[in-house]
């Protein structure tokens, strides 16, 4: 059954239940991780809230997603996004995606940029058929972008 989802700026009392939703959904990657926690795992959602224009995905009055975005000079940033496992595969990430994109349109950016890990290739699919290219890519990190 599809759940209704409803995207609101995040507040200070969604901190608890957003870092529960971000652990559970980048824990499924903890095995080829080996180890390794990712940095969205080890931030202060509080201070995230508070320093960066941010986003929850809402259904049934619990956090099931985050969304956290920078405004560059030149191009917005998506800095964080994540749907809690429950609630992955049924689109609830693609339309976080449209809705960044849509916030990035609305402060007059052409451009939309992120950052994934490259052990996190399911991400980087999802990326490239939502629009996205790749534009470089490191030891640690696959960068891309996308014209809006």
């Amino acid at each position: 059954m599809k759940k209704t989802l409803n995207i609101r700026q995040a507040i200070a009392k969604d901190s608890i239940e957003l870092q529960e939703c971000m652990e559970l959904a980048y824990a499924s990657y903890k095995d080829r991780m080996e180890g390794k926690r990712l940095p969205p795992m080890d931030v202060n959602y509080s201070d995230e809230i508070r320093d960066y224009p941010s986003w929850v995905a809402v259904s049934d009055n619990k956090v099931v997603g985050g969304l956290f975005m920078m405004f560059e000079n030149e191009y917005a940033s998506i800095a964080n996004i994540a749907i809690h496992p429950d609630f992955q595969g049924q689109g609830l990430g693609g339309g976080l995606m449209k809705f960044a994109e849509t916030k990035a349109k609305d402060k007059g950016y052409s451009e939309l940029r992120l950052a994934t890990h490259i052990l996190l290739f399911e991400n980087v699919s999802l990326y490239l058929h939502l629009g996205w290219i790749e534009i470089d890519r490191d030891e640690v990190r696959v960068y891309m972008k996308k014209v809006i």
